[in-house]
C-alpha cells in the first residue's frame, strides 16, 4: 500500500526569498517525495472551514486572519506580513493536517508536507504559526466521535506551547512535548508531560530519552497520534541548540512511527520545524518522516 500524502501548491506563499523562514521547503518536499518515488500522487486539501477553526480558536482572531485586520502586534508575533498568500496557506494547510488526520484512520498512517503550527494558541498566532492545525485536526477528531483519547507528540526543538495553552483543561488530548530547555518560547507553558533537553545534546542520549518516555507513554490507552516531527533538532540548524545527526533524526522517526503503528493506534504526521543553514539538506531532513511511515506499509 502506497503512504497517504496530503500536498497543496498554496503551502507555498510569497513571503519573499529574504525572509528568515524557508517557505520554499514545503514545495520543493513534494517534488522531492515525487523524485524518489516516495509517493507517487498526493491528496489535495480543501481550506479548513471557519467552523472546523473554531474548534481550536477564537471566531475573532479567525475573522482577522481572514480579514488582514489583525493587530499590528499580532502580526509581529506571528513573524509572517499578513498577506493574501500566507492566509490562503493559513486555511488550506490547517485543512491539510485534517484531510491527513482522517486518512490515518483508514491506513493506519497518513502525512501532511506542512503542518506542525503548534506556537498558536486560541487567540494568537506566534513563532511562524498561523492556527495550530494539530489542535484544530485534534478536536475535529473528538467532536465526530473518530478519536476518544488522543497523544500529541512533539519532538520539535521548540516546546508546543499552543497545544497545552489549547488543552490545558481537555482530559482526551495528552500534550507529551520533548524540546530544547533554553529555547524558545522563553516563557514555556505545562504540557501533561514536558522534558526538557540540555544545550549541544547528542543523540545516543537524545534517543535514550525518547525510548524512556516512549515507553511511558505505551502504559496509556490511546487511540489516536499526532507526531509534530521537527528537523530543528539538527546539528546545523539556525534556531536549534541541539546536536542531532542526520542518522539521529532518521532514527527518531523510525522508533516513534513504528511505535504506534505495531500497536494499531491511526498515526498523522506533519512537518513542524526546520531552519538549517544547508536549503537541500533541510528538505532531505524532512523527508525521513514520509520515509519512515512509506517503510511501514
Amino acid at each position: 500500500m502506497e503512504l497517504s500524502v496530503v500536498n497543496h501548491k498554496d503551502y507555498l506563499a510569497s513571503i519573499g526569498d529574504d525572509h528568515k523562514f524557508p517557505i520554499k521547503k514545503f514545495g520543493e518536499l513534494a517534488n522531492y517525495l515525487i523524485k524518489k518515488k516516495i509517493v507517487k500522487n498526493f491528496y489535495k486539501p480543501y481550506p479548513c472551514s471557519e467552523e472546523t477553526l473554531k474548534r481550536a480558536h477564537s471566531e475573532k482572531y479567525i475573522k482577522d486572519i481572514k480579514n488582514k485586520t489583525l493587530s499590528k502586534e499580532g502580526i509581529k508575533k506571528i513573524g509572517f506580513p499578513l498577506l493574501d498568500s500566507i492566509v490562503k496557506r493559513s486555511f488550506v494547510a490547517t485543512g491539510g493536517t485534517v484531510l491527513a488526520s482522517k486518512l490515518a484512520i483508514q491506513n493506519g498512517v497518513a502525512c501532511n508536507t506542512a503542518g506542525g503550527s503548534h506556537h498558536a494558541s486560541f487567540d494568537g498566532g506566534a513563532g511562524y504559526c498561523v492556527f495550530n492545525d494539530v489542535a484544530v485536526a485534534a478536536q475535529y477528531l473528538l467532536d465526530r466521535g473518530l478519536a476518544g483519547k488522543i497523544l500529541i507528540v512533539d519532538l520539535d526543538v521548540h516546546q508546543g506551547n499552543g497545544n497545552s495553552d489549547i488543552f490545558k483543561d481537555n482530559r482526551n488530548v495528552f500534550t507529551f512535548s520533548m524540546h530544547s530547555k533554553s529555547n524558545y518560547p522563553a516563557k514555556k507553558s505545562i504540557s501533561d508531560l514536558d522534558v526538557e533537553l540540555d544545550d549541544n545534546m547528542e543523540d545516543k542520549q537524545y534517543i535514550k530519552i525518547l525510548k524512556f518516555y516512549l515507553n511511558q507513554l505505551n502504559q496509556e490507552n490511546f487511540d489516536y497520534i499526532f507526531y509534530i516531527a521537527g528537523v530543528d533538532i539538527h546539528f546545523n540548524d539556525r534556531l536549534g541548540k541541539l546536536k542531532i545527526s542526520d542518522e539521529g533524526i532518521r532514527e527518531r522517526d523510525e522508533i516513534v512511527t513504528q511505535n504506534f503503528f505495531s500497536k494499531g493506534i491511526p498515526l498523522c504526521g506533519v512537518l513542524g520545524g526546520g531552519y538549517n543553514k544547508d536549503f537541500e539538506k533541510l528538505v532531505e531532513l524532512h523527508s525521513f518522516l514520509h520515509q519512515s511511515c512509506a517503510k511501514l506499509l
